[in-house]
């Protein structure tokens, strides 16, 4: 059965993503639609080490971060879609298009992130991601994914 509309707390973020601080990019999420969409949320610390030199008297989120923010809420829609099992399986970006950056993003922020898949195709997932601060756009790419099971240790 479809979950529609549904949240997504920290803890499941943390059973559904392996990433971690300071390298994990999504807090929660919002609106997940099954096999859809889904809302990204990031509040953006100023203790998050990459403002240390991004810049010391002008704190700019690398823009890289934020295409990562959005690549990370996908897999987060991609791994509940599919109920995967992250001590089995890993979920891997594999490319990026028309990524745009509009405006700067700055501790206290918060992004929201809608990403939506636009084509699944022999286990590759594209998707369409915006980030928002305070409803202005500030970024947007095309992006895509694939899983695969994790490598024995």
């Amino acid at each position: 059965m479809s979950e529609v509309g549904a949240s997504i707390g920290p803890d499941e973020v943390l059973r559904r993503l392996p990433h971690r601080f300071p390298f994990l990019m999504v807090d929660r999420a919002t609106d997940y639609r099954e096999g859809q969409s889904i809302m990204g949320v990031k509040c953006v610390a100023a203790s998050e080490p990459h403002f240390t030199g991004h810049f010391p008297e002008n704190p700019v989120m690398p823009g890289v971060l934020i295409i990562e923010a959005l690549a990370q809420t996908g897999a987060l829609l991609m791994s509940k879609t599919l109920n995967a099992d992250i001590s089995k399986t890993v979920i891997y970006f594999i490319g990026v298009d028309k990524a745009r950056f509009r405006k700067p993003v700055r501790p206290g922020d918060v992004l929201e992130m809608p990403v939506s898949i636009v084509k699944q195709s022999r286990g590759i997932f594209k998707f369409e991601g915006e980030a928002y601060v305070g409803g202005a756009k500030v970024a947007d790419a095309s992006f895509s994914a694939t899983s695969a099971p994790k490598e024995a240790e």
